[in-house]
């Protein structure tokens, strides 16, 4: 085995059982031998050396190429196995500390999200096959964190429920116009067109997104108060009353913040409500994973509070509420992860082998990112106004239950309750 290998092995691993099979077939144990067994299996000294000099981008190209195997467990546990030993925050050798600097030296250069570029970094990850999305997502596709009332709840239940979180913290009336950056398929406006009763102007970069938006809104009959554009929200010259972005912001990089909020403060109007929902970091600024930003999201970036919040009083925006989900993420993405494995061979009729290695460890990996290190979700209401919401959240709860008789009701059901006018004081 390679001695640097072997060295970063025996420091990290301390409790568990792996055993490595390297190169020349000798097999090698580490840790205490208790919990679940994983045997991996190098096939090359090369993936060896590789993986020992940048773990966070080389273990990954080393599955997709097949020049690493499982002989027992898979890469979810081993993952597990690693991040259980390293702690939330790693101690990392010296080369790696100097692989992270100078991934945070060059951080912004990867992160220009010009109109051009954007459009370009947004289509390599959501213009993938609608069929591959359907594979593990819920039936509404909801691609961002779920919101788990109870630890019992399905996917479909979560999803709901987050959506249903969102809208209660937006209070929207009857025929505002809600704007939602970065619609994805659809599916939050056409909940804020079905039971809110709002106007919503969708927006999107992606192609495939899109039109399945359109399509939806058309089947489901809400054409004329939802409605998809391809387009960016910086071109967008309208007022919205309400504004809602979930899961877009990750890709907007930390050069573009300034501009983001500066552009939505302008497109909000003076006492509307804007609900930014997005991954964030617990532990501070960073720089974004090399695995992530070379095969899953280009120019994207996760930012810490920190970073976050003084763009928006910049802009002259107030902060309203915050709100931060732990580990909503990693139930999501243990649902997604546990249904793609269950349809890898579908997925691999679609793409391939090397394709399907990718986005298991793209899957895992996220998922052990939010339960055993430093991602979470926040959720940041914003306002041009002091009085724009109630005092108390007590209204957030109230709505959620309004609209759960709603929403849980069949389809069709005269069972559809009148909007209420809602004023900033909650009467």
């Amino acid at each position: 085995m390679n001695a640097l290998l072997r060295t970063v092995l025996n420091h990290l691993i301390k409790t568990g059982d792996l055993t490595v099979t390297d190169a020349a077939g000798v097999k090698h144990r580490f840790g205490d031998k208790t919990g679940d067994p994983m045997h991996i299996h190098f096939k090359t000294r090369r993936a060896e050396r590789a993986v020992a000099i940048n773990p966070a981008l080389k273990l990954a190209e080393a599955y997709m190429a097949g020049d690493l195997d499982f002989l027992e467990g898979d890469m979810y546990g081993l993952l597990k196995l690693v991040f259980e030993n390293a702690g939330p925050v790693a101690t990392k050798e010296p080369w790696m500390r100097a692989l992270d600097g100078a991934r945070w030296a060059g951080r912004r250069l990867q992160q220009i999200n010009t109109l051009g570029l954007a459009s370009s970094h947004v289509r390599h990850h959501y213009d993938l096959s609608g069929e591959l999305y359907r594979l593990f997502l819920d039936p509404d596709m909801q691609y961002s964190c779920a919101y788990f009332e109870t630890p019992k709840a399905t996917l479909a239940e979560a999803q709901l429920a987050k959506k249903r979180h969102i809208a209660a913290k937006l209070l929207v009336k009857e025929g505002q116009k809600l704007l939602d950056i970065g619609c994805g398929w659809g599916g939050l406006g056409l909940y804020m067109a079905r039971y809110l009763k709002a106007d919503v102007t969708g927006v999107t970069l992606s192609e495939e997104q899109h039109a399945v938006a359109n399509k939806r809104a058309a089947e489901e009959g809400l054409s004329s108060s939802a409605r998809f554009s391809l387009q960016d929200y910086r071109t967008l010259q309208d007022q919205y009353d309400r504004i809602v972005s979930v899961g877009m912001f990750e890709h907007v990089g930390v050069n573009h913040f300034a501009e983001y909020f500066q552009h939505t403060a302008r497109l909000l109007k003076r006492d509307g409500v804007f609900l930014l929902h997005a991954i964030g970091r617990s532990d501070g600024p960073g720089a974004t994973n090399p695995f992530i930003r070379r095969y899953i999201f280009p120019g994207g970036y996760i930012p810490a509070l920190s970073e976050v919040l003084p763009h928006i009083e910049r802009a002259g925006l107030i902060v309203t509420d915050i709100e931060i989900l732990r580990l909503h993420y990693a139930e999501t993405l243990k649902a997604w992860r546990e249904a793609f494995m269950a349809n890898r061979d579908i997925a691999k009729s679609i793409y391939d082998e090397r394709f399907c290695r990718m986005w298991e460890f793209y899957l895992a990996a996220s998922e052990s990112a939010f339960r055993w290190q430093n991602m979470m979700v926040f959720q940041i209401q914003i306002a041009h106004r002091q009085d724009a919401v109630p005092l108390t959240r007590n209204y957030i709860e109230a709505e959620e239950k309004r609209l759960k008789r709603l929403d849980s009701a069949p389809r069709g059901a005269n069972t559809e309750m009148p909007v209420r006018s809602r004023g900033a004081t909650g009467k």
